[in-house]
């Protein structure tokens, strides 16, 4: 009876904002009657501000998410005979990683399930990077599901209706209440799905940085060890890697550019911090499978190419379809040459969201699509100068000193932003004559360390060093 359940409902929340500890009943009623609709969104968006400032205990969190896992079906993937591993990554800006690692990994052996979102917050989502592609699909049955597991060794796809159904609809609250950044939230959604999806070892890429929802180091360990933990008491091999994303990942930003820059890199031709990210989790992904394989050696050779492929026709895609482009542009040029010292990865998201790249969760609650921004994008390279002046690469190592000399023609560094609709694009240009500007470092980023099973919280070698030394 309605009038008896908001009594309770009311009185959960104010336990919550008081700081008392709920139990595993009062938790497993909540997602129950959350997940059924017998608790309004008003009332479970204040319960959330209220674990946003007072957090779950590790008790809470464990019967959180597995009142989110129960809230739905769990997938049986024993039909798959290849190990399976699968990777999540928390969230940044210009991350199209998941389209080359899926097939990556494939290729190498393993079955890769990948359940995929879509954009939150800044951040972009797979799943809108793939609609942009002609005829792809993201909803899969469990059958199909499993049946491209065994055929492609692959599949990256939303999850169904019946899986973790509780997260479908904590997820897009949270996305218009401002209650993101919240670990135990952010936990429980991504390892209540993983754990539904049946995967037997998952790999976690916890982004740190200005265009990640954990800006500091400590709290993206802290997530990484909570998501960790949370796995393993469930049975699922987990590790992390931290990652920086103080700076996008790659060239381009948004949904359509981004599935060119994937498929560049799935060629051997991608950029260098693309590369080291993905090859720094294939690594690991194989590793939990137990499969020894050289992913740098797949990937400069192309071989997962024919796996993505295979995966895009398989869900309806055409691989050879040309992707949508703005009509207009705007290009800004830069007053001289010299070096980017830095390119603010939460800066360019909002400006991609903004122009359509992903829609907030209320409009997608209110039956809009997010997928109608297949150009939205942010482009930048670094060091910046004119094609006739060498200054250097500035991945990896120091950039040299930009050489005193003539100017030359227009840099090909630029800052992209494209209107998804064709409406508007924003070009950034850096630089159209040389000029001597000293030695500047480049930004530390794409720092990365790990997260192990046994010694969750413990720090390992570096999987790379950051680019700055």
């Amino acid at each position: 009876m309605p009038d008896l359940v908001m009594p309770d409902t009311v009185e959960l929340i104010r336990a919550k904002r008081d700081g008392r500890v709920l139990t595993d009943d009062e938790i497993r009623w909540l997602i129950a009657s959350y997940t059924d609709g017998t608790i309004a969104d008003e009332q479970m968006s204040a319960l959330l501000m209220a674990v946003y400032f007072r957090g779950l205990r590790p008790g809470e969190l464990r019967a959180w998410t597995a009142a989110m896992v129960s809230s739905g079906e769990r997938l049986d993937l024993g039909a798959v005979s290849a190990p399976t591993v699968d990777k999540h990554s928390t969230g940044g800006v210009g991350d199209k990683v998941s389209l080359i690692l899926a097939p990556l990994v494939a290729s190498c052996g393993a079955a890769v399930p990948q359940l995929s979102g879509r954009g939150l917050g800044h951040t972009g989502g797979t799943l809108d990077k793939l609609e942009a592609i002609p005829g792809w699909r993201a909803a899969l049955s469990a059958t199909e599901m499993i049946e491209m597991l065994i055929e492609v060794g692959c599949v990256i796809c939303a999850a169904g209706p019946g899986l973790a159904p509780a997260d479908r609809r904590l997820y897009a609250l949270r996305d218009v209440t401002g209650t993101v950044e919240s670990i135990p939230l952010i936990a429980s959604s991504i390892m209540s799905k993983k754990i539904a999806e049946g995967t037997a070892a998952l790999v976690l890429d916890v982004k740190v940085g200005s265009g990640a929802f954990m800006q500091e180091l400590s709290a993206a360990r802290l997530l990484a060890q909570t998501m960790v933990g949370l796995g393993g008491e469930a049975g699922v091999r987990t590790t992390a890697l931290l990652t920086g994303m103080d700076a996008p990942l790659g060239r381009a930003v948004g949904n359509a550019v981004e599935v060119e820059e994937a498929v560049a890199t799935l060629r051997g031709e991608g950029p260098p911090d693309l590369v080291e990210v993905t090859v720094a989790l294939a690594r690991e992904m194989l590793a939990l499978a137990g499969i020894d394989a050289d992913p740098a050696a797949a990937l400069a050779g192309g071989r997962a190419l024919g796996r993505y492929r295979a995966m895009i026709a398989a869900q309806g895609g055409d691989p050879d379809a040309e992707l949508p482009r703005a009509r207009h542009s705007e290009v800004v040029t830069a007053a001289q040459t010299g070096w980017l010292r830095g390119l603010d990865a939460r800066a360019v998201g909002v400006a991609a969201w903004r122009l359509g790249a992903a829609l907030p969760g209320q409009a997608r609650r209110a039956g809009r699509s997010g997928p109608a921004a297949p150009g939205a994008a942010g482009r930048r390279r670094v060091p910046v100068r004119p094609r006739a002046g060498g200054t250097g690469e500035c991945r990896g190592d120091r950039p040299r000193a930009a050489r005193q000399g003539a100017a030359g023609d227009r840099a090909s560094q630029r800052v992209t932003v494209r209107h998804p609709r064709g409406l508007a694009t924003l070009v950034l240009v850096v630089g159209d004559s040389l000029m001597p500007v000293g030695e500047i470092a480049c930004p530390a980023v794409n720092s990365c360390v790990r997260i192990g099973i046994a010694d969750q919280g413990s720090y390992h070698t570096p999987v790379y060093a950051n680019a700055s030394g």
